[in-house]
């Protein structure tokens, strides 16, 4: 099976993330993150995106807590500082072609990072690719999204993760308008094979953490019933 014609547009916003941390300072904020990210997509031939008016979707500090919807997001103006997390998710779109990726990432005594190197943001980080590699042995074309719904909490709550999504999502279809997305999320018992393809995003902290953290890729099935991310 090829890959899903996403696929051009989720490796730019993978670029943009790439470049990303390169740009962000203990000086930046949400909204600098934010043109910053929205800039480097047009330069890459990406100016629109599908999710409401926000193609960058930054949260910083304990803002990164927060769970809300892109029609309501307003980038703040707080700084990032020399020690913080934060979270950019990008969702930029070509037609009816869709990308969606987030990551988070950590500043360490000023320096801004993919992957931390101390203690306090490394199990958050590592939580999170052990989610994505758990998901991918377990989903197969026929895994309800309620299934994986229920599989994604359960993993949660025993590495000692709450999910922040406000309805206990991790993920949704990836289609054509934004109002026909598919959730992953309770009672929904459609199956993934029912779709292109479909994002994870588990969206966590510790149990009584201070730090929310994102990582989201697009996931399809191969020829082989295998989850890939584009």
């Amino acid at each position: 099976m090829p890959k899903p014609l996403n696929d051009v547009v989720q490796t730019a916003a993978k670029w943009v993330l790439q470049q990303l941390s390169a740009c962000i300072t203990p000086d930046s904020t949400e909204t600098s993150i934010a043109r910053r990210a929205t800039q480097l997509l047009n330069e890459a031939g990406y100016p629109d995106t599908w999710y409401y008016d926000c193609p960058a979707f930054v949260l910083l500090g304990s803002r990164s807590l927060l769970s809300v919807s892109g029609r309501d997001y307003r980038p703040a103006q707080e700084s990032v500082g020399t020690h913080n997390l934060i979270t950019v998710d990008l969702s930029p779109r070509s037609g009816s072609h869709w990308g969606d990726c987030a990551r988070s990432f950590y500043m360490e005594e000023g320096v801004c990072r993919a992957v931390p190197i101390g203690v306090e943001f490394g199990r958050g980080h590592a939580t999170e690719h052990a989610l994505h590699d758990s998901m991918r042995l377990f989903v197969r074309p026929e895994t309800t999204f309620n299934a994986l719904y229920e599989f994604a909490n359960d993993l949660i709550e025993t590495a000692c993760f709450e999910n922040l999504d406000f309805a206990g999502n991790v993920g949704h279809s990836i289609c054509a308008q934004r109002d026909q997305r598919l959730y992953i999320e309770a009672g929904n018992h459609r199956r993934l094979e029912e779709v292109a393809c479909f994002t994870f995003e588990p969206h966590i902290r510790e149990q009584g953490g201070r730090w929310g953290y994102k990582h989201e890729n697009i996931y399809f099935f191969d020829d082989q019933g295998e989850a890939c991310a584009l």
